[in-house]
């Protein structure tokens, strides 16, 4: 794993936690802006997904030589 998709999965669970307690609170403001932490962490961690998978493929790429 590297930083991006540990970072996005931290964002994500945080922005859940805020979006569930604008919830119980009937804070619309605390959902939205848990939503919008959750949707920036599914990004983030799937650039690192990317990164990662390209990190593979080259290495592969390498080990086939």
């Amino acid at each position: 794993m590297n930083s991006n998709q540990v970072k996005g999965a931290v964002k994500d669970a945080a922005g859940k936690v805020q979006r569930t307690v604008g919830e119980v609170t009937g804070s619309t403001k605390q959902q939205v802006k848990g939503a919008a932490k959750q949707v920036e962490g599914k990004v983030q961690k799937a650039a690192g997904d990317v990164q990662e998978a390209a990190r593979d493929n080259a290495e592969a790429s390498r080990n086939r030589r």
